[in-house]
């Protein structure tokens, strides 16, 4: 039985007990069922709180014998029907009354008083210094229903592009924090009172217990609808006691799985031909590396959307899974019941995949068992903690020691960083000789015509403009929109390939960087100052994020 048909049950239940009660009242039972959305409202016979208070309508003004007709429930007060009935009749008129249930009169109140829908302000990010915002961001999150208050949050940090959300229990009052664009701004600092509500309603959605002592993890989903679409957002929630409360942090996914692709990332022609050209092979390994935040998750699961065919088998490995993709085997590996990406590995590989995703590289046993899947025949993609390309390469080889065998299985280690980009409304300038010795000096042994196809005209050493951001209106608070994707690409040649073999005894980050760069390897600084030299980002962001 369906949620309608349960619905139509319990309202014939109701109409029965009605029925029976009306025989005990006195009254002339109406089953309004077939009429109650369509017959013509009687608007000028009692105001909408007479008819709230007394839970009666009026549904007839004249006509035959019978003048008015009413219908009321059993909650009507009989002193309002005895009084309405003398009142009538000094005027020489007749009233009558028909009992209907209470699902009957809500459906007449509904008409005669619809609710008012309530419009909210959009929450506003507050630039430095500026507390008038902060002040009217508190007042509108106060204000809100407290049914409401919880989804209010969530939309608006969609609206805004936050990818975070923090609520953070202070002495006296509950903090509201988001991330847009990588930085952490103030957003309001509401009631205490409201901190039952919030995380009542996060727990209860994510699963969580409200009484907890110790870290939590947890997962939730919700619909947004805007602008006539709709878009699902995947949220991850993190909880953990602190003096005054729970604190939470949500962490926001806009899924969309159109999103995912390789184009759509902002990336050079030559980076986007180096990554088509390593996964197009059908085995070996290649390593996203970089921090919390970088868009490790979103380069993934573009590649695996690129190798998302009928004729390919794909599975992943995930702690948790942020993206539901089509056509893809996900597997979640809570690592906090004991659950290991190595054990996880070796039970997928017996089911004959083609590419393999792993959440993360964290310990040897995985390490290897990646790389040994990687030289049978998979093609094995996965994030890992370091860094810098370099620095990748370096652990991965601490991890798993010198191997011949396992040297020409890693295809490429990548490194990304995201920047703020600069809005419309930035502003060009001199960079003053000590901005000019850093350009240059990051830029050292990058060759001139490397450096002008990257940035696309002639690069001058002797002059050239950076940008900076200014703020562009009630839009545009800080002068940046969005983010820019900074990649560094190690494609692993020959002469990498030695430090893995052990035909170099001095493994060190510098030297396997060296040995990189004079192979063609752009590092992420010198593709950060390049960005700021294109007029993508500032030197002042380079130095915040790389």
């Amino acid at each position: 039985m369906d949620e309608q048909d349960i619905q139509a049950k319990r309202r014939e239940n109701e109409e029965e007990s009605t029925r029976s009660r009306a025989l005990i009242l006195g009254f002339p039972y109406l089953d309004t069922r077939a009429f109650e959305n369509t017959i013509p409202l009687v608007t000028d016979v009692l105001d909408k709180q007479e008819m709230h208070t007394n839970h009666i309508i009026p549904v007839q003004k004249g006509g035959g014998e019978t003048h008015f007709q009413f219908l009321v429930t059993s909650q009507t007060p009989h002193s309002v029907i005895k009084k309405m009935t003398e009142e009538y009749q000094s005027f020489g008129e007749k009233c009558d009354f028909f009992l209907v249930s209470q699902s009957a009169f809500n459906v007449f109140m509904l008409r005669h008083d619809p609710p008012v829908e309530v419009h909210y302000d959009d929450i506003k990010i507050a630039g430095e210094g500026d507390s008038e915002t902060l002040v009217a961001v508190s007042k509108t999150l106060n204000s809100v229903g407290t049914d409401k208050v919880f989804d209010f949050l969530l939309e608006q940090a969609d609206k805004l592009g936050a990818s975070d959300i923090h609520i953070e229990n202070l002495r006296d009052a509950i903090r509201i924090r988001m991330r847009v664009d990588g930085i952490l701004h103030p957003v309001a600092n509401i009631e205490r009172d409201r901190y039952r509500i919030l995380l009542g309603e996060l727990s209860s959605r994510s699963n969580l217990s409200t009484a907890a002592t110790t870290p939590q993890s947890g997962h939730m989903q919700k619909d947004i609808y805007a602008d006539g679409t709709t878009h699902t957002l995947n949220i991850r929630v993190e909880t953990i006691p602190t003096m005054y409360g729970q604190d939470a942090v949500l962490r926001l996914f806009n899924f969309d799985e159109s999103l995912l692709n390789l184009d759509l990332l902002g990336l050079s022609n030559s980076e986007l031909s180096a990554l088509r050209e390593v996964v197009s092979h059908p085995r070996g390994l290649v390593l996203m590396v970089g921090p919390t935040g970088s868009g490790k998750s979103t380069t993934l699961y573009s590649l695996l959307n690129a190798l998302n065919t009928t004729d390919r088998k794909i599975i992943t490995l995930e702690d948790p899974i942020e993206y539901g993709i089509t056509g893809v085997s996900q597997i979640p590996i809570d690592t906090t019941k004991g659950d290991s990406f190595g054990d996880g590995l070796r039970s997928v590989l017996r089911l004959d995949p083609d590419v393999v995703m792993i959440g993360e590289i964290r310990d040897a046993d995985t390490a290897k068992t990646a790389i040994q899947a990687s030289i049978t025949g998979h093609l094995v993609l996965s994030s890992f903690h370091a860094n810098t390309t370099a620095a990748a390469f370096s652990r991965m080889i601490d991890l798993i020691g010198t191997n011949p065998i396992f040297s020409t299985s890693i295809r490429m280690v990548i490194a990304q960083r995201l920047v703020r980009r600069l809005s419309d409304s930035k502003q060009e300038y001199e960079p003053d000789e000590a901005e000019k010795k850093y350009v240059l000096r990051v830029l050292e042994g990058l060759p001139h015509e490397v450096i002008s196809k990257e940035l696309g005209f002639e690069f001058n050493p002797d002059s050239f403009k950076l940008y900076k951001a200014v703020p562009g209106g009630e839009g545009d608070p800080f002068g940046y929109k969005g983010r820019a994707c900074i990649m560094e690409q190690m494609i692993v040649n020959e002469e990498i390939q030695k430090f893995i073999r052990g035909d170099i005894e001095d493994i060190n980050t510098g030297l396997i960087e060296k040995t990189a760069r004079g192979a063609g390897m752009i590092t992420l600084e010198q593709k950060g100052i390049l960005a700021a030299l294109r007029g993508e980002t500032t030197i002042e962001e380079i130095g915040r994020v790389i």
